[in-house]
This record gives C-alpha cells, structure tokens and sequence, in this order.
C-alpha cells in the first residue's frame, strides 16, 4: 500500500536537517556534573551518580519515566552490554500506554541539508498518513545509515509500514524504538561506535 495522494502534506512536520545519526534527542538536558570521561569512568559515574541525575540523562534516550526509573534502579551494572540488555529488556516491557506515551515523544527522522522539496512533500504526507492510521510518529532507527541514504530508506519504510496492522506495526515500532534507545544509551556512556554525547 503506497502514501494515499489525497493526504495532505504539512511541511511543519518536516524536521530541521540534520546531520545523521543523533542519537540523544536532548544533549543539553544531559547534567553537566556528570561530563564526559573515558567509556569505563562513565559506566562508573552511570553507577554511582545520585539517582535523580541518573533519570533525567535516561529520559534523554527514551522518555519513559517507568523505563528510566527501572533501568536507574538495577544499578550498579558490571558493564556496558549489562546495562544494554536491562535497557532492552524494559523497553520489551513497556505496556501499550506506556510505549505510547514514549511514541509520542519521539522525533521524526531527520535527513541531511540537500533533501528536495519533492522529498518533503512525499515524506509530509507519509507522516501524515502514518499518523493518522496509527496515532502516533514514524520511528525509525536509522543508526549507521549515510545521510546520502537515509531518504531512501525512510520513504519506502513508510509506505510498507503503512501496510501493518494496527499490533504489527506496534511490534515493528517498539523494535525501532529500542533501537533507538541503544544507540542513545551508548552515546551517553562514550562507548565505541557512539558519537560525543556522553553521560
């Protein structure tokens, strides 16, 4: 199923060009007491930091206050795929209002600077489309992906997910967003393949 043609475009959903990937949505949020160290200190620092700070710098990575304070609660962890592994585990627990309130909170996509205006026409009205047959925005992680392809995967992305059922496509969402969530998680701590957002 293709973006219906009669949907109309709002290009105010369009979201500023940025470069790709960003992975936490907040950095300024992000406590500045806690700064960035080495990946190792800044697992540490995770660990031991005062709870409240904790939980605002994981509601950068996913605005869920119960998926915040979970993942703030299994403290300390012995390492960074130990906290990944909670992460992921409480985002699969979310429950329906739960993912839908961290839904709603998320951005859409951004593309880089050269995306034509053809593209944003299409892409407003696959947001539109998107929103209204699902009541929620378009996720999608798009972590490791150039900016040159990050349009060529978004339109097709929206159109075959368009095609969902209302429970497949929560499943196809809440993966996205645990995706999505990894990748802050790990931008937050330093970790290797991370950009310089640390925690």
């Amino acid at each position: 199923m293709s973006t219906p043609d009669n949907v109309a475009a709002h290009p105010s959903r369009i979201p500023p060009p940025t470069p790709l990937p960003t992975r936490c949505r907040h950095p300024a949020d992000i406590p500045a007491d806690l700064g960035p160290t080495l990946p190792a200190q800044n697992l540490e620092r995770f660990n031991t930091a005062p709870a409240p700070k904790v939980h605002r710098a994981l509601l950068t990575c996913l605005h869920s206050p119960r998926w915040a304070h979970r993942v703030a609660a299994h403290r300390p962890y012995p390492d960074v795929p130990s906290l990944l592994a909670a992460a992921d585990e409480a985002t699969y627990d979310l429950g329906p209002e739960e993912l839908a309130g961290a839904l709603a909170e998320e951005p859409l996509p951004k593309l880089p600077a050269h995306t034509y205006a053809a593209a944003s026409t299409a892409l407003s009205a696959g947001y539109a489309a998107y929103e209204a047959r699902f009541g929620h925005t378009f996720v999608i992680c798009l972590d490791g992906t150039a900016p040159d392809e990050a349009l060529d995967r978004v339109l097709p992305a929206i159109r075959s997910r368009l095609t969902n059922d209302s429970e497949d496509e929560r499943v196809v969402a809440r993966e996205e967003l645990r995706r999505l969530t990894n990748g802050r998680l790990r931008g937050l701590l330093g970790a290797a393949t991370a950009p310089s957002v640390h925690l």
